[in-house]
């Protein structure tokens, strides 16, 4: 192989990316889709993505995408084909139903033109692993399902309305989009369970875990608390990311109603922000904070003294959150409400940078949080565990290089396209 070839690996190979989240979404599943399209593209691929319009974690369609239907445009070497669909202002199983359809019969109406050398669609949405197995099937071309949540599970796990009624279809979906897939990408080995269950040949799973996409802090911490208004003294305990059902927020608002002296800080937008900012009944020491920017994001969880995942103690084997990689670049220490045997747990475990408590036990989450409070070095030794086992297990490099190596197994030896 040449060095040409070594740098641009995927030179005339066309690649299809099918993800309902795709920049610019900063937050979830759409950086990783983001970032995987745009290497590919530098890796000498024509790659095309196949997306819906910006709405998470907000769930309303970004302003500048309100009232298109359909949409093309280039970002960083990327053709990314944008499909209206339904955004459900609150979650139900019909609503998420609706959700899901609304996304795969106009992606299936309007898939990209051209015929793909491989697929690969991003999990959890269902129809966008339903809409990559059935483009790869039309094309005889390999499909690589990369599931970040297992739906089903989720369903049933996640105590939405409806949600038992809605696993066995979710469930059904699922076998349809991995069934015939050419590899099945999983990013926790937790996972690897309920894939097999959906019929799956174990020879066929491969775990690509996700990488952080954020870069580590760089502004004066003590500059950035006095910005946001954060006296120093007080303990501050910040939770960034989706407010969702699943993640079982109603414990932080028990916290501060505990904990007066402790400033509880939820930071970014979901379905449930509203309900939450209501239930917190105008409580002095919770402060909601828009989603912050890219800029800023990690000097922001840096600024925090603790910080904070939670999630139902119903959910098991059907997530490992996003926000882990970032909160372990912060280096500051992690406590997880969060069941015991998840892999939520398991990379918490792993990282060595934070405790684990029980889910949806707002004391022993408060206790937690004084502990280190009392002992702020153990708190910072704590937190310092996070960006090393980034940059061991974590880092964007390695995570890349994960799925370009899936990607030449899949494609084998596939002839190439003649040159452009």
């Amino acid at each position: 192989m040449s060095a040409d070839e070594h740098h641009r690996p995927f030179e005339n190979r066309r690649l299809l990316v099918v993800s309902t989240n795709y920049a610019p979404e900063l937050t979830g599943i759409g950086p990783y889709a983001t970032q995987l399209a745009e290497h590919w593209a530098a890796s000498g691929a024509r790659t095309d993505v196949l997306t819906g319009m910006p709405h998470y974690p907000a769930w309303r369609v970004d302003e500048q995408y309100r009232g298109r239907w359909r949409g093309q445009e280039s970002r960083e070497g990327v053709t990314v084909h944008r499909r209206r669909h339904y955004v459900p202002p609150r979650q139900s199983a019909l609503r998420r139903a609706w959700f899901e359809a609304s996304v795969l019969i106009h992606g299936t109406l309007a898939p990209p033109p051209g015929r793909p050398d491989a697929v690969v669609s991003q999990m959890p949405s269902l129809a966008g692993g339903v809409m990559g197995a059935r483009i790869a099937r039309r094309h005889g071309v390999p499909h690589i399902p990369v599931v970040q949540d297992l739906m089903g599970a989720a369903a049933a796990q996640s105590g939405i309305r409806g949600g038992g009624r809605a696993a066995a279809v979710a469930g059904a979906a699922e076998r349809y989009a991995l069934r015939d897939a050419a590899a099945v990408g999983v990013i926790h080995e937790s996972f690897v369970p309920g894939v097999l269950a959906l019929g799956v040949d174990p020879a066929r799973i491969r775990v690509v875990p996700n990488w952080t996409h954020v870069e580590r802090p760089s502004a004066d911490r003590a500059a950035t608390r006095a910005r946001l208004g954060w006296r120093e003294g007080t303990q501050v305990l910040l939770h960034s990311g989706n407010m969702g059902l699943k993640q079982g927020l109603d414990v932080l608002i028990e916290l501060a109603r505990l904990a007066p002296d402790i400033r509880v800080v939820l930071m970014g937008d979901g379905n449930q922000r509203e309900g939450l900012r209501e239930r917190a009944g105008g409580l002095p020491n919770i402060d909601f904070l828009p989603p912050a920017g890219a800029d800023d994001f990690t000097d922001v969880l840096a600024a925090a003294d603790v910080l904070a995942v939670t999630q139902r103690a119903s959910v098991l084997d059907m997530s490992v959150p996003s926000k882990l990689t970032s909160y372990f670049v912060s280096g500051r220490p992690v406590v997880a409400s969060v069941a015991d045997e998840g892999g939520t747990a398991d990379e918490v475990r792993r990282s060595g940078a934070g405790v684990l408590v029980a889910p949806e036990d707002p004391a022993a989450l408060l206790d937690a949080v004084r502990k280190l409070a009392g002992d702020p070095e153990a708190a910072d030794a704590l937190g310092a565990h996070g960006p090393d086992y980034v940059a061991q297990h974590l880092s964007r490099e390695a995570g890349l290089a994960r799925f370009d190596a899936l990607l030449t197994e899949v494609l084998g030896d596939a002839p190439r396209r003649p040159s452009r």
